[in-house]
């Protein structure tokens, strides 16, 4: 195996991925797709037959780059396949699929206490028992003699024919599991679809080999090794624990992308006082993932991409190009000083202010700069508040798109003096994350480069922000 190459699948929510490494970590390829849903008996669910397509193109191209001994499938969360007779009954569903208020209210009222699963209550489908629920009313016969999977090992499943189930993907604001005990939650159980989920296997493990399906459509060697697969925002802490400073310390990863999640690794010794776990917000998006050994991972999250392309328009240029961020630095202390920012939220329902509507103060600016360094420094100003949320202390790694944002990442550190804050510039921690796991003694090729504070107060900044935040809520209640 050492000397074969391995792919790495990355299904996100925008993007799907395919790249080809070596063993020892150098990335020799990469293709990208544009994901998009579908329509499906009135319900909008991943294009899984699109994504398919381009797999066995990408995969034949790939072929012939090299002999491939492994392929290690990553997936985004809240998402489910239901197989059945062998084939795909239901698509997953995307889970910004509206669903109804009074449903979800009645479906919330059957959920186990927020302490128990650290899943909170969630927009539209992105806890994943809400879509099960709403499925089964709507398609019982979905449910006759099938088997749900999580998005990732769908993929393991549909390249070697082997089901499985995995903690990361079960473990992330799902409801359905409980992490503190290792099990499925009360209402999975209540609801039959504990019994459903195909068996858990470790993220480590090989599945089974390529099908001759497979083979056949791509030229494949029949021995390829099929790995089960991990949640995405996982994949990165496995990733990131490849960094020595990151390995058993105190230490917070900020992975940066659509969403922003912030996921804390308490000091891993066998002293460690894991009970600040338990203390969580639940109506802040702030939750338990579940790491790739089943250890409980304090979080919190917000869709900070998805906000930026709203700020700055989906088509404009961003906060994270390189070649602009001298000018958004030597942007901001002036608009900090005229106290220009934005509050939240520009995805309702998410983050850790979820109900109140986003406005900019005391007006939109007319130059694109401007709003694009505004845009910056309220996304660093929403990342401290989530970071706080969790209890980061220590160290913090920024990975992703927007580790490449120097004013995004200056305003971090300025908010957090007390914190070592490090970006990684590589680009695939994601996919790193799972070589990692195929071969753990792999180390980052990057460097950690330690950011430096900007040189403006930004502390009075985030304290007139909070202000004007605490006085628009008041306002709306």
């Amino acid at each position: 195996m050492t000397e074969r190459l391995i792919v790495i699948l990355d299904v996100g929510k925008t993007l799907a991925k395919l790249s080809l490494w070596t063993a020892a970590g150098e990335q020799l390829a990469k293709r990208t797709r544009t994901n998009e849903r579908r329509e499906q008996n009135g319900c909008l669910v991943l294009d899984a037959e699109g994504i398919e397509h381009w797999l066995g193109e990408v995969l034949a191209e790939f072929a012939g780059m090299g002999d491939i001994g492994a392929i290690y499938p990553v997936g985004h969360g809240a998402a489910v396949a239901i197989i059945r007779d062998g084939a795909l009954a239901a698509a997953p569903l995307d889970y910004e699929q509206p669903l109804p208020p009074d449903f979800l209210s009645s479906y919330r009222s059957e959920c186990d206490p927020f302490p128990d699963t650290g899943s909170p209550p969630l927009p539209d489908g992105l806890n994943l028992g809400a879509q099960l629920f709403w499925l089964r009313q709507r398609q019982p016969e979905l449910f006759e003699r099938a088997t749900l999977l999580p998005w990732p090992q769908y993929w393991a499943w549909r390249l070697c024919g082997v089901a499985a189930s995995e903690f990361t993907s079960l473990g992330c604001h799902t409801d359905l599991w409980r992490p503190h005990e290792r099990r499925f939650s009360d209402l999975a159980i209540r609801h039959g679809w504990a019994g459903a989920f195909a068996p858990l296997r470790s993220a480590r493990e090989v599945l089974g080999n390529l099908s001759p399906e497979w083979t056949a459509r791509t030229g494949l060697a029949h021995d390829v090794a099929i790995y089960c697969g991990i949640h995405d925002s996982n994949a990165a802490l496995v990733a990131a624990r490849g960094f020595t400073p990151f390995e058993t310390s105190e230490a917070t990863v900020l992975s940066t992308g659509t969403w922003f999640v912030a996921m804390r690794t308490p000091a891993q010794t066998p002293s460690s006082d894991q009970s600040d776990t338990l203390a969580l917000p639940a109506g802040r998006d702030c939750l338990l993932n579940v790491d790739v050994d089943g250890n409980p991972v304090p979080s919190a999250r917000f869709m900070g991409g998805r906000e930026i392309e709203i700020l700055t328009g989906a088509d404009a240029r961003t906060i994270d190009i390189r070649p602009d961020q001298p000018a958004l630095l030597q942007a901001a202390p002036r608009l900090v000083s005229e106290r220009t920012f934005i509050t939240p939220s520009f995805a309702r329902g998410c983050g850790p202010f979820p109900q109140q509507p986003g406005e900019w103060i005391p007006c939109h600016p007319a130059a694109p700069i401007d709003r694009r360094a505004v845009a910056a420094l309220y996304t660093a100003l929403v990342a401290d508040t989530a970071l706080s949320l969790i209890g980061a202390r220590e160290r913090l790694l920024i990975e992703g798109r927007f580790a490449e944002g120097d004013l995004f990442v200056r305003a971090l550190k300025t908010l957090r003096p007390d914190m070592a804050v490090f970006v990684s510039h590589a680009e695939n921690d994601v996919s790193f994350g799972a070589l990692r796991l195929i071969n753990p003694a792999l180390r980052p090729s990057a460097e950690l480069i330690e950011a430096a504070p900007l040189e403006c107060d930004l502390l009075a900044y985030r304290a007139a922000w909070l202000r004007t935040i605490c006085t628009a809520g008041e306002t709306a209640s």
